[in-house]
C-alpha cells in the first residue's frame, strides 16, 4: 500500500514545496508603489530642503512649463516616458551633470510621483520663430528625407506632436533649442537612450535639425 501511494506522496509534497517557494518569493519581492500626483506636486514645486533637493519648478517652470528654452516643458508629457528618463538620467545611458546628480536622489515612488503630476499639467502652446525654414521642418516632419532614410517625424510622433504613450515622447510645442540640442546629442552619441534616435539624427544636417526643431516648436 505505502509503495502505491509512495509517487502521489512524493508529487504532493513537491507541488507543496513549489508553492511554499512561490509564497516565499511573493514576501520578498517589492511592493508595488503607489502612485501620488498630489505628492509629486509638492515635491516638484517645494524640493526637499533636509536632502538638498531644490524644487523641479525653478529649472523647469510653473506646472512644467519651462520658460527656459534650454530646459524642456514637461507639461503634459507621458507619465512611463518622464518615469523613464529619470531612471535613465542616473544611468550611463544618458548623462547630464544637473538631471543625473537630482535623479539619483530621488527614490522610485518620488520619480513615479512627479511623472504623475507632470502629466496632468496643461502645456503653454510655444510658436515657429524661422519663416524661412518652417516649409523644410514641416516637409522633414511630415515625410522625412527618402533621400537620407530619414522617416517623417510624424510615424512616432504624430501628426501634432503629442507622441504615443509609453513609446514616444510628446515633443509638440517644444522649446526649439531644447529638441535641438537632443537631436545634437543623439547624432553625437552623447545621448544613448535610443539607438533608434541616434540613427535618424546621424543622418540629419544641424540645419535640418534646427529646422525640424523650429517646426516642432509650433505644433498644437
Amino acid at each position: 500500500m505505502n509503495r502505491a501511494f509512495s509517487p502521489f506522496v512524493k508529487s504532493l509534497f513537491v507541488a507543496m514545496m513549489a508553492v511554499s517557494g512561490l509564497a516565499t518569493a511573493a514576501e520578498h519581492a517589492p511592493a508595488a508603489v503607489k502612485v501620488d500626483a498630489a505628492k509629486g506636486a509638492t515635491l516638484y514645486n517645494d524640493g526637499d530642503n533636509a536632502r538638498g533637493l531644490p524644487a523641479c519648478a525653478s529649472c523647469h517652470g510653473a506646472s512644467g512649463n519651462s520658460t527656459i528654452a534650454a530646459n524642456p516643458k514637461l507639461a503634459g508629457q507621458n507619465a512611463v516616458y518622464l518615469h523613464k528618463q529619470l531612471v535613465e538620467f542616473t544611468t550611463p545611458q544618458r548623462q547630464q551633470p544637473v538631471m543625473s546628480t537630482y535623479a539619483k536622489m530621488l527614490t522610485e515612488e518620488e520619480k513615479q510621483n512627479i511623472s504623475a503630476y507632470l502629466a496632468t499639467q496643461t502645456q503653454k502652446p510655444g510658436a515657429a520663430k524661422n519663416k524661412d525654414t518652417i516649409e523644410l521642418g514641416k516637409k522633414i516632419y511630415r515625410a522625412g528625407i527618402a533621400e537620407k532614410n530619414v522617416p517623417a517625424c510624424a510615424s512616432c510622433h504624430g501628426p501634432a506632436g503629442n507622441g504615443m504613450p509609453t513609446r514616444y515622447p510628446r515633443i509638440g510645442g517644444q522649446h526649439q533649442d531644447y529638441t535641438t540640442a537632443q537631436l545634437v546629442a543623439f547624432k553625437a552619441n552623447g545621448r544613448k537612450n535610443s539607438a533608434e534616435m541616434s540613427t535618424i539624427a546621424a543622418r540629419m544636417s544641424d540645419d535640418e535639425m534646427k529646422a525640424v526643431a523650429d517646426y516642432v516648436a509650433g505644433l498644437k
